[in-house]
């Protein structure tokens, strides 16, 4: 089996894949501080409650943009799984071509989710990532990354109006009957979803109007499936791209390094 890790800034997603199919997943909360002995006990605990043997694993492959964890996740691999992970960054096969003034500025998450929307459904693409920050990756006909852009998430946007404005409320993000609020939660419902689709179909449709052909727009993430309901540049949702993406470039990898031997 192989292990799947993603790091986030506000939650981490796992998964574990058999035989190239995703069997199980998990979302666990982000703390920069958790040490090596609480990553590998709640990651045995997670395979116990899913009646899965965690000794079976033999890979492990992760991304992150949280630097301060990476050191912790290795030691866990080690420590729990007698296994050095695969690590994305500088010197690992992705088979992505980065047409970006610096590459290495491109987080891991966006070009695991450039491997695997590009291998899953060819190009050109536009992925839309709804983490903590909701990022658009641009590939073209080719598989080359041309680039994109960087937005704030609605978590982040929802959490800076609930904290500066005292007499509005916490509302779950839910989908409103009308866009017209009769009321302070329907409004905001209202505005938060709206608005953020509003903002997603503006930027893909000016990122449309610089490619030579029309690409497939693809959503993932937290908050994907809520606002693709209402987009009308969203074409497919893929909740679990990124954990498919690191399946790929471990098997890239993988082959490799058989190739050297």
């Amino acid at each position: 089996m192989l292990l799947t890790i993603d790091v986030g800034n506000t939650h981490k997603m796992l998964g574990v894949f058999q035989n190239n199919e995703l069997i199980t997943c998990w979302r666990i909360t982000t703390s920069w501080e958790r040490s090596e002995d609480e990553l590998g006990i709640t990651i045995k605990n997670l395979f116990r409650h899913s009646d899965l043997e965690w000794r079976d694993v033999t890979g492990i492959v992760i991304s992150s943009v949280v630097p301060p964890l990476m050191y912790s996740l290795e030691k866990m691999s080690k420590k729990y799984f007698k296994i050095s992970p695969l690590i994305i960054g500088p010197g690992v096969k992705t088979g992505l071509n980065i047409l970006m003034d610096d590459p290495r500025e491109v987080g891991a998450d966006r070009v695991v989710n450039a491997v695997a929307g590009y291998s899953l459904y060819g190009g050109p693409l536009v992925i839309v990532d709804f983490g903590t920050a909701t990022t658009f990756c641009v590939i073209n006909e080719k598989g080359d990354y041309l680039g994109g852009a960087i937005a704030p998430g609605i978590g982040v946007s929802t959490e800076a109006l609930f904290n500066k404005a005292a007499k509005l409320p916490r509302v779950e993000m839910v989908k409103p009957r009308h866009v017209i609020g009769k009321n302070t939660i329907s409004s905001m419902h209202s505005g938060i979803i709206y608005g953020f689709v509003g903002q997603v179909d503006g930027i893909v449709h000016r990122i449309i109007n610089e490619m030579p052909r029309k690409p497939l727009v693809l959503a993932t993430g937290g908050f994907a499936e809520i606002l693709a309901e209402e987009s009308e540049t969203i074409e497919k949702v893929n909740h679990y791209l990124t954990l498919e993406g690191l399946r790929i470039i471990y098997a890239r990898n993988m082959e490799e390094e058989e190739d050297k031997l």
